[in-house]
């Protein structure tokens, strides 16, 4: 019904950037916020940053001043660009969008993940 399509992830050595793309299709009529995840190796998933439909935003400390996120609602897409990437950023990164497909229903979607890898 909705898909979230994650792309952008890579390997990179620390301190370089990376740009991860996430494109909601399918039926929507709109969407309220939407935001990046991301989980490593053997720990539980993690907040990295949200973004309302209007443009506010909100990181996890461990990424503010480096991630940056930011959206295209008339392409149903949520952006995040990660500056000075550091070792501990590898992850497998996932978005999210709380989507109204129509005027009366509402849900959570999650994109499939993309790996981000931060090494020399």
């Amino acid at each position: 019904q909705v898909q979230l399509v994650e792309s952008g992830g890579g390997l990179v050595q620390p301190g370089g950037s990376l740009r991860l793309s996430c494109a909601a299709s399918g039926r929507i009529f709109s969407i309220n916020a939407m935001g990046w995840y991301r989980q490593a190796p053997g720990k539980q998933r993690e907040l990295v940053a949200t973004i309302t439909s209007p443009g506010g935003t909100d990181y996890a400390d461990s990424v503010k001043g480096r991630f940056t996120i930011s959206r295209d609602n008339a392409k149903n897409t949520v952006y995040l660009q990660m500056n000075d990437l550091r070792r501990e950023d590898t992850a497998v990164y996932y978005c999210n969008a709380d989507v109204l497909p129509t005027p009366y229903t509402r849900s959570l979607y999650w994109g499939q993940g993309t790996q981000v890898t931060v090494a020399s």
